[in-house]
């Protein structure tokens, strides 16, 4: 510190002609350009030495280039501030505004660490995988207390920065004194941002919903897409999105087909002729299920369930590893098992039956009415 305060006084004595905030700005601007140097020299260094270190360390060094290189400005703008000719005005106000990058940058560098770790802990889950089920508890999980934490963090690092302002910490203690009108107020606007970070939290505990769930919600069926601090997007089959309140998902009721795993139990009902030999249809069915790659090699039945007026009801049961490959062998079904009815069958398709009877029979002695009129 003796050598920077020597290396200052001949600065002065150099600049002796100039006024003292011009001084302070020399100061200043010298120290800024010595910390991105010094940043920029010991980044490369440790940039090297983690090179050949894990994924988590060498995503901290790359990731927290910024806020280090704020880290090295404020350290040396702070070293600088004591021996610069202010006024005791102007190096209250220095002080100040060093706190608050010290503030900001404590606030910058818990959310990069947090960022980096969530990112580091997902790489081990595959969404894309077959049995997600693991995967997508974990990624809904981490992602929503990511968010809360984020939010914390914000709202902490806003809360200390606005305590530096004494016109602020006045304020806030006699609006916490008043608690009358104005806290109630305040707590009314903040209602749907409270309500939606409570559901935000339950949702990460209690988990009725996960990334990438099949949900069938409002009449519409959809995966869950992105779950987010305030509301859910669900993309519906043709690419629409529904945006609901995270609140939704814990007031409302609504059907998750993947809430404990991803296997589905598909349905096909066709009405058939009476005269339809229901052993012939089975065949058909399990032959046509068992040559898919969508079955699971799981279920598969056919059953008659009810007895109409003029046909039968038959209800399909086929089984996939997946709600979307559900829906698609229940279409080849479909497809497949009319063309055989109609090749093999085309009488069992359902038909309308009436009997036209013909005219009474004439009484004996009795001349039909043309006879008589003539």
């Amino acid at each position: 510190m003796l050598a920077v305060r020597r290396l200052a006084d001949e600065i002065e004595s150099t600049l002796y002609w100039a006024p003292d905030w011009l001084i302070s700005l020399i100061f200043f601007a010298i120290a800024i350009v010595l910390g991105i140097l010094a940043h920029r020299i010991a980044f490369r260094v440790i940039t090297r030495l983690v090179r050949d270190m894990d994924l988590f360390w060498r995503s901290l060094v790359s990731r927290t280039e910024g806020p280090t290189r704020l880290a090295a400005i404020v350290l040396m703008l702070g070293i600088a501030a004591p021996v610069a000719p202010l006024s005791l005005q102007g190096s209250l106000w220095v002080r100040h505004i060093l706190l608050l990058c010290s503030i900001a940058l404590v606030a910058w560098l818990a959310h990069t660490t947090l960022h980096i770790w969530v990112t580091v802990y997902l790489r081990r889950f595959k969404l894309d995988a077959e049995d997600n089920l693991l995967a997508r508890k974990h990624v809904t999980q981490t992602r929503i207390l990511r968010r809360v934490a984020a939010s914390m963090i914000f709202t902490v690092a806003l809360s200390a920065a606005l305590m530096t302002f004494e016109s602020v910490q006045q304020y806030g203690v006699s609006l916490l004194a008043s608690a009358g009108a104005a806290g109630l107020v305040i707590g009314l606007a903040l209602q749907p941002f409270l309500k939606n970070l409570i559901a935000g939290i339950q949702l990460a505990v209690t988990q009725p919903i996960r990334i990438d769930d099949a949900l069938l919600v409002e009449g519409e069926w959809g995966n869950v897409e992105e779950i987010t601090s305030t509301y859910v997007v669900i993309r519906i089959w043709d690419w629409r999105r529904l945006i609901l309140p995270l609140s939704y998902f814990i007031e409302q009721p609504f059907q998750n087909w993947t809430r404990e795993g991803s296997a589905l139990i598909g349905t096909v009902m066709i009405y058939l002729d009476y005269s339809v030999p229901v052993d012939a249809v089975r065949a058909r069915v399990e032959e046509i299920v068992r040559a898919s790659p969508l079955w699971d090699r799981k279920v598969v039945n056919v059953q008659v369930t009810d007895f109409k007026e003029t046909v039968m009801e038959l209800r399909i049961l086929v089984s996939a590893g997946t709600s979307g490959r559900t829906f698609d062998i229940r279409c080849e079904v479909r497809e497949k098992l009319i063309a055989f009815l109609q090749a093999n069958y085309p009488a069992a398709l359902p038909r309308l039956r009436a009997e036209i009877a013909g005219p009474p029979p004439l009484a004996a002695g009795s001349a039909p009415a043309g006879a008589l009129a003539s």
